[in-house]
């Protein structure tokens, strides 16, 4: 036991491993980071495409041999919630993930 607790033989190699093993997990928290911000994004567009659907119907009278079908339609109008001004004016829309500060 003696000769187990004295041994620093992988001391090195240890030392090696928690090093790069740092350097690779803030390597990935940036990339993470980034990833999490584009989704979001991504997520954004999806919901405002989705609130712009055009969702307007019709069809016209149909007649056969035996029966006949009156044509009918509905026409999607604007509510109070859809609004297309940012889509128009082209901004990518979404959740703005920036800080409201500048770094010193």
């Amino acid at each position: 036991m003696k000769q187990l607790w004295k041994d620093e033989a992988a001391f090195v190699v240890s030392a090696d491993l928690v090093l790069v093993s740092c350097i690779l997990v803030l390597g990935m928290m940036v990339g993470l980071v980034s990833l999490r911000d584009q989704v979001v994004q991504e997520l954004a567009d999806v919901g405002a495409a989705i609130a712009v659907l055009q969702q307007s119907y019709s069809w016209s009278a149909v007649t056969g041999h035996t029966a006949s079908v009156a044509g009918a339609g509905l026409t999607d109008t604007l509510d109070f919630c859809d609004s297309t001004d940012l889509i128009d004016a082209g901004y990518p829309l979404g959740v703005d993930v920036t800080p409201d500060y500048e770094p010193e």
